[in-house]
């Protein structure tokens, strides 16, 4: 036997005005948090990043993790 939830499931038609401005916000402090990663790893040279920038480029597209993980470890202090 399976239990049904009662949950209603979240959808974009059904959540509150503030719910979406939250989506939209977090929505695009990750879009420019990437963007500013990606952009900084295309003006540095191979010797200025830990590690592969090919690596570093796919790790950015990680949502949150990966341009913060790039900013704190991908750059080379001093460089």
């Amino acid at each position: 036997m399976t239990k049904k939830s009662n949950k209603k499931q979240l959808t974009w038609k059904n959540m509150e005005p503030g719910q979406k401005a939250a989506v939209f916000v977090t929505g695009t402090v990750q879009m420019i948090l990437a963007g500013t990663a990606w952009r900084d790893l295309s003006k540095r040279s191979a010797s200025q990043i830990n590690g592969p920038k090919g690596l570093w480029a796919v790790i950015i597209a990680v949502n949150w993790v990966g341009p913060i993980a790039y900013f704190i470890g991908g750059r080379r202090k001093g460089a």
